[in-house]
């Protein structure tokens, strides 16, 4: 398949200029160039076979470029879908800014909970896709049959965003390294984990050597690198309805921030890990790309190859995956 990229930018409703712009990357399923003008330009027309495409939306991590999770788009493609990924220079925290998936701190406080999603930017997103849609793409896009997927902190965002109240066209959400531990400074007691509104089927996972998430305990009043510590494993257990189709994943031996590849050393936290076998890290990478494509077109084409992908994680699961379990 030849999968194509075309850029946009969409503002973020009541976020204070120069940072309320998001920049968006669309890949696309495309044809071959039939012409100069696509030959000369680079831009080339949609293959139609499919359409109308589902839509991913990847969420990403605290001050990780979108381009570090080309690899993963390019393989949501390839699965029959047009992914979607931004780029954000937002606040962090006040006074701190850097690419962010775009978290409203208010919104993740005890009082304001519950009360809207978590982060502006998808709505924003998905309403500039269904009103001004990229030429390329007018009329093949499916934005009643959406998947969030989202890595860190943009997994955080979409497990206390994806309600059919707020996104009732999200139908599948995947993270990775992602919880719903709440932070002590905005003002919940040591060890609060958040319900989930999801109630889309939804993936988590995680890997046993996640040395972000373990250094990050500190901030919920646990210990940091603690055994007990297991947040992604205590959301998939006690933060997802009991009527909400939830997997847990566990990779053997993988770091924070394997989906990104190649990761940048300068930016986010993986300072914070061991370097990791790069033979290693490519099978486990291979395998993410297999679950996290297998899920989504299960769930939103409804492939019956995905379903039976699913279905052999359970039974014959393969020697990365140290724990799967499905409720």
């Amino acid at each position: 398949m030849l999968v194509r990229a075309v850029r946009s930018a969409v503002s973020i409703p009541g976020v204070e200029a120069p940072y309320d712009t998001a920049h968006l990357t669309i890949r696309y399923p495309a044809r071959p160039a039939q012409s100069d003008v696509e030959r000369m330009s680079g831009m080339l027309a949609a293959d139609p076979g499919d359409a109308p495409y589902p839509v991913v939306l990847m969420l990403p991590g605290i001050n990780i470029s979108s381009e570090t999770y080309r690899w993963l788009a390019v393989a949501m493609v390839e699965a029959g879908t047009v992914c979607v990924s931004y780029d954000w220079v937002g606040e962090l925290f006040p006074g701190q800014y850097g690419l962010t998936p775009g978290v409203e701190m208010a919104a993740v406080t005890p009082e304001g909970y519950g009360s809207r999603p978590t982060t502006p930017a998808p709505n924003a997103i998905l309403e500039s896709l269904r009103e001004r849609p990229p030429a390329v793409l007018d009329g093949l896009l499916d934005l009643d049959r959406v998947a969030f997927v989202g890595h860190s902190a943009g997994g955080t965002v979409a497990l206390q965003s994806a309600s059919p109240r707020w996104f009732p066209t999200v139908r599948a959400v995947v993270t990775y390294g992602a919880h719903t531990m709440a932070s002590q400074q905005l003002g919940h007691p040591a060890g609060t984990l958040l319900a989930s509104p999801a109630e889309a089927p939804v993936m988590l996972i995680g890997g046993t050597e996640d040395g972000v998430v373990a250094a990050s305990a500190i901030r919920y009043g646990e210990d940091a690198g603690a055994p007990a510590h297991d947040p992604i494993e205590r959301t998939w257990r006690e933060a997802l309805a009991p009527t909400t189709e939830s997997w847990l994943l566990l990779l053997e031996g993988a770091g924070h921030l394997l989906p990104c590849h190649p990761a940048d050393p300068t930016s986010a936290r993986g300072f914070l890990e061991a370097p990791k076998d790069s033979a290693h890290e490519e099978r486990l990478r291979s395998l993410l790309a297999e679950v996290t494509t297998a899920f989504v077109a299960a769930h939103l084409r409804g492939t019956p190859e995905a379903k039976a992908a699913l279905e052999a994680l359970l039974d014959h699961p393969p020697a990365e995956l140290a724990d799967v379990r499905r409720r």
